[in-house]
């Protein structure tokens, strides 16, 4: 996947698409963010977890960039693509707030959580992360709109950021239901190092 992000970014370059250059160069910056976090903090990050982050921030790309020889993107011209990205981008937010919490949780002695909290709160925490991210798009279109440039994110309208909301808390939900059995290795390391 890392390998198709850089060539998407040559794509951009080869198209002189600001938008593709943008998100594919996050997508490109994220990806290395595991290995990072593994080498620098000991954080654990098995396969899985790392395919989890990696394609997230692939299939955003990817639907920048659109289908070989056409000009209309995924995100343009496949109904759910959108939807896809925002459940899945927001069950990776949601998954750095679990972690963090749990981890707070089982290093402080004067810091309860019960279970149903954690999970109001991972819930809250992602919609909060989805609204922040619904005005950074509202402010691109605009701005982009202002200086008569493309936006590198597009907002669709009123319906559009109300579904992204809905998909961002499906994500959220997810995590909140079954987070404790995929994130148990980072909760237990980032528990160690907040003892340190």
């Amino acid at each position: 996947m890392e390998l198709s992000l850089v060539g998407m970014f040559f794509i951009g370059i080869d198209r002189g698409d600001v938008g593709i250059l943008i998100n594919t160069g996050v997508a490109i910056a994220v990806t290395q963010l595991p290995p990072i976090l593994r080498r620098d903090y000991d954080i654990p990050m098995d396969p899985r977890l790392t395919l989890w982050i990696t394609s997230a921030v692939f299939l955003h790309a990817l639907g920048t960039v659109g289908q070989p020889g056409a000009s209309a993107t995924f995100y343009s011209q496949t109904w759910w693509w959108d939807h896809l990205t925002h459940a899945l981008s927001a069950s990776v937010v949601a998954a750095v707030g679990y972690a963090t919490v749990r981890a707070l949780h089982e290093h402080a002695e004067g810091i309860h959580f019960p279970d149903k909290f954690i999970s109001v709160f991972i819930l809250l925490f992602v919609l909060a992360f989805g609204v922040l991210w619904e005005v950074l798009e509202f402010t691109i279109a605009l701005a982009a709109e202002q200086f008569g440039i493309e936006a590198v994110l597009t907002q669709y309208g009123l319906e559009d950021t109300m579904l992204d909301l809905v998909f961002n808390s499906i994500g959220g939900l997810l995590v909140a239901l079954w987070g404790g059995v995929y994130l148990s290795d980072v909760v237990s390391a980032l528990r160690g190092r907040f003892e340190h």
